[in-house]
């Protein structure tokens, strides 16, 4: 949630406490009673369940090894502390692992705000919580949230498309997923390669077949432009190469391309485009199992968001299915109990992609601890008047009878389907289960390619326009018995909001769109998912326009192609055969000028382009830290347009350089791509190599690395010393300091280093192996590391909250002192032998380049959620 004072955000600035508001709601409560899917003798629980708070949740993130050495230090420190505390005569209740998590690596706890605030252990349990939650060490997730990238069986080597990804929760487990095994596969394949065993090409096990390097990709597209760049800053600490953040509308995801075939005889090859082999779908919806931590649900929740989300969620879902691959999976969920929004959506796409070609697996059998109900088969659907209806036939005859007053959105794929499909293998979570928040998953698996079938409009209750006004009027004079219309209902949605609605409908829109929930308003109308200006009409299954240059689209489901626009491929007898496409046109290539903006005031990314491996700045980069001729050369990037590494190269993996490389100018929209690997440094000499390796790069880099650049460090006190002090003087007798590894950092020629980590057995709570940089200048040497990832360390090795000290530093006020000053103070200087930025620095230059939308990101962060995937609440109740 939000800070303080903004829980729940609320609308126009309103600022209320979540305690303060009626968790009651009686549309809401007398919808899911009327249903009939809660059984009765769990009515009481569920109701409760969802007006209690929600438990807090966090889950241990990124590689399997270091996750287990952060859990480590909770199980065996902070639990122990916690259990030992009485309240009320009572043991309080320890945080606890969720049961059917794998590796207890998810965990949660209920315990009261009371508690918490009165007794010191919390207070240390609250600040590890927060310190590796800013180095990303743990992600504070809700607990059902965390379901669907569990069911969707991801191995390394596969592609994968999160669709509606941000904030990145989700999409980090995936990433997590996609890297399996991957330290102990490059472990293997040095060993081998050191022992002469290793022959030319890659080798490694499936998956893991590029010299131990992960083959798979991730692909996390979301269609807000600043949730994009949110969902860049929550993954970039996973620091993977196999990465790709998109920004667009997932209903008109386009089609990738990859190189073309071979050609033959003169002949161009066949163009390609990418497949995937699982995809998830976790898609924009009303929110209604969130209502535990969202106080909107109470207070304004409403039947027709629902009916205003149907037909996007059934359009993502279909041309999910269309980019898959045969014998793929597609994971659908929402944080919605609603029926609406979930069974009906699937029933709908089956219907038109056809049942034959896809199947809902059966999961009954996975996550055995999980508690979960079955699917529904039957449930009615509600009007904008409250009336219910168990079938479309239901709805038509009242439409011939009274018009379409009140019946707006509504359309037969939201009713039960009449085909016997299995919807009872889809998985519904609700709050009472197991103290969780409601949610829905259902795992479906391609058969066969699918064309899917266009939208039939004629089965859909339009919303009021001019047209169905005019239609109303007609009956309405047909069967008024000539007496005059006080008052027609669809003329309520012909009224012009103010000018402050309007904006706030923008605002609301566009987190809709971000969240993958509803900001809930007070209005009869849904607030929905914002489009870019250019895309399509709202129900229109097939709608021409035209374009700037002239090329003519169809929207819809026919196969259509333009110049400049990134191809939709529909189905699929052909991997080439291109369909709709989104129609804001991609920006034009010219020559490098300066910033610009699109149409929408986003600003134009910087291109990506690829070094040629025979580059002059890499010959000097490899020579210096004896980089293996095995490390390829061909997958280095920058961000300009003249292809001229300046301040940073990145490293991709080959896919990831493969897919960038082929869509260039094609109109795809990628934000994010590739990790740090070296960032030029300012030097103070002669012949040192500029280019230092960046914390980033460095687990793909490090075991390719030759010794001359290395230094290793066993002992546990040396660690604490660099970690608490930054540039520690080496010069003189100052390097005597640094104990175990003082004599090889004060010979080692200026430059970036490699610490290498590896603790002495019988040290307690220093066990993990670890790379780090260390920069030397001439009379210092820095650990090349953020503040907060030294703090965090020092929290979890040491118990130690010292603040830092830079002995470079004078104390505000003092001239020509030497006296060390510690982190916080002020009146710094930066000195002549340090370099000239660390990590740090880089990270907020790049920060202050996005300037306000940084901001505005970050204040959006603070003010919505999305099914819980990134909670503040720690900061406020732990």
């Amino acid at each position: 949630m939000g800070k303080r004072g903004k829980k729940g955000g609320g609308r126009g600035g309103e600022r209320k406490n979540w305690q303060q508001i009626s968790r009651e709601n009686e549309k809401f409560e007398n919808y899911y009673n009327s249903q009939g899917f809660i059984p009765e003798e769990e009515k009481e629980a569920f109701w409760t369940a969802l007006k209690r708070d929600l438990p807090n949740s966090f889950r241990f993130t990124g590689s399997r090894g270091h996750a287990l050495a952060v859990q480590k230090k909770l199980k065996d420190q902070y639990v122990p502390e916690i259990t030992s505390i009485k309240y009320e005569g009572n043991f309080v209740e320890p945080p606890r692992p969720v049961p059917w998590y794998p590796d207890e690596l998810a965990w949660s706890m209920t315990t009261p705000k009371q508690v918490v605030r009165r007794f010191a252990p919390f207070a240390s349990f609250q600040k590890f919580l927060v310190a590796e939650t800013e180095v990303g060490n743990i992600s504070r997730q809700e607990v059902v949230s965390m379901i669907p990238p569990l069911l969707i069986d991801l191995k390394p080597g596969m592609t994968v498309l999160d669709m509606c990804a941000a904030p990145g929760s989700k999409s980090a487990q995936l990433m997590e997923m996609v890297h399996t095994g991957e330290e102990e596969a490059m472990r293997q394949v040095t060993q081998q390669v050191a022992e002469g065993t290793a022959g030319e090409e890659p080798i490694g096990p499936e998956g893991l077949n590029d010299d131990g390097r992960t083959t798979g990709l991730l692909i996390a597209n979301d269609a807000d432009y600043k949730r994009a760049h949110m969902l860049i800053h929550q993954m970039k600490r996973l620091s993977s190469p196999n990465l790709i953040v998109t920004n667009h509308d997932a209903t008109l995801f386009p089609s990738i391309k990859l190189p073309s075939e071979p050609s033959v005889n003169g002949k161009p090859g066949k163009a390609r485009y990418l497949k995937f082999d699982r995809i998830l779908a976790d898609v924009p919806c009303t929110g209604d199992g969130t209502a535990r931590k969202n106080w909107g649900v109470w207070k304004d929740w409403n039947a027709n968001n629902a009916l205003g989300l149907h037909a996007t969620q059934v359009r993502i879902l279909v041309r999910a299915l269309q980019m898959l691959k045969v014998g793929g999976r597609v994971v659908y969920s929402t944080c919605s109990m609603n029926p609406i929004e979930n069974e009906a959506v699937i029933a709908s796409a089956l219907s038109r992609c056809g049942s034959a070609n896809v199947r809902i697996v059966d999961c009954s059998k996975e996550l055995p601890e999980l508690k979960r109900a079955p699917g529904l088969r039957n449930w009615k659907v509600m009007d904008r008047e409250g009336r219910f209806y168990d079938s479309w036939k239901e709805v038509e005859e009242r439409k011939e009878k009274e018009g379409i007053s009140g019946l707006g959105r509504i359309a037969e794929g939201m009713f039960p389907p009449t085909e016997d499909l299995p919807l009872e293998r889809c998985l519904r979570i609700y709050p009472h289960m197991q103290d969780t928040g409601g949610f829905f998953i259902v795992v479906l698996e391609k058969l066969s390619e699918i064309r899917a079938k266009p939208e039939d409009s004629s089965k859909v209750i339009p919303k009021a326009s001019v047209a169905a006004l005019a239609e109303e009027l007609d009956f309405k004079q047909k069967h008024g018995n000539g007496q005059p219309l006080e008052k027609i209902d669809a003329l309520d949605d012909l009224v012009a909001h103010d000018k402050e609605a309007d904006l706030e409908a923008q605002k609301n829109a566009t987190v809709a769109e971000a969240t993958h929930q509803l900001p809930y308003s007070a209005t009869s109308e849904p607030v929905s998912v914002k489009r870019d200006a250019e895309s399509i009409e709202d129900g229109l299954p097939a709608k021409r326009t035209k374009l700037e240059n002239g090329a003519e689209v169809v929207i819809g489901d026919r196969p259509i192609h333009t110049p400049a626009q990134p191809a939709v491929t529909d189905v699929e007898t052909s991997d080439a055969t291109p369909a709709p496409v989104e129609t804001t046109q991609a920006p034009t290539q010219s020559k490098p000028q300066l910033p610009q903006k699109r149409k929408n005031g986003q600003p134009v990314e910087e291109p990506f382009k690829y070094l040629d491996p025979n580059h002059a700045e890499l010959d000097p980069i490899y020579e210096f830290y004896q980089i293996s001729k095995r490390f390829p050369r061909d997958r280095f990037m920058v961000r300009n347009a003249e292809a001229i590494p300046t301040r940073t190269i990145y490293y991709t993996s080959a896919l990831a350089r493969d897919i960038l490389s082929s869509n260039e100018g094609a109109g795809m929209k990628f934000v994010h791509c590739g990790v740090k690997m070296f960032v030029k440094q300012d030097v103070q000499r002669e012949g040192v190599c500029r280019w230092r390796v960046q914390t980033d790069g460095l687990r793909m880099l490090e075991p390719w690395l030759g010794p001359a650049r290395a230094v290793t460090l066993t002992q546990k006190e040396t660690l604490r010393s660099l970690l608490v002090e930054m540039f520690p003087k080496v010069d003189q007798d100052g390097w005597k300091n640094l104990g175990e590894i003082g004599e090889r950092v004060r010979d080692i020629p200026m430059g970036c280093s490699i610490l290498y980590i590896r603790p002495t057995p019988g040290q307690e709570g220093f066990t993990e192996n670890m790379a780090l940089p260390l920069w030397r200048s001439m009379y210092s040497v820095n650990l090349m590391l953020p503040k907060e990832d030294r703090r965090a360390m020092l929290q979890r090795l040491f118990n130690d909250h010292t603040p830092l000290v830079n002995t470079t530093h004078k104390r505000s006020g003092e001239t020509g002192s030497s006296t060390p000053a510690v982190e916080e103070a002020s009146g710094e200087e930066t000195p002549v032998d340090a370099p000239m930025e660390t990590e740090e620095d880089l990270e907020k230059r790049e920060n202050l380049v996005l300037g306000e939308a940084e901001q505005e990101q970050m204040e959006a962060r603070e003010t919505y959620t999305k099914d819980g995937d990134e909670e503040d609440r720690f900061n406020t109740t732990v």
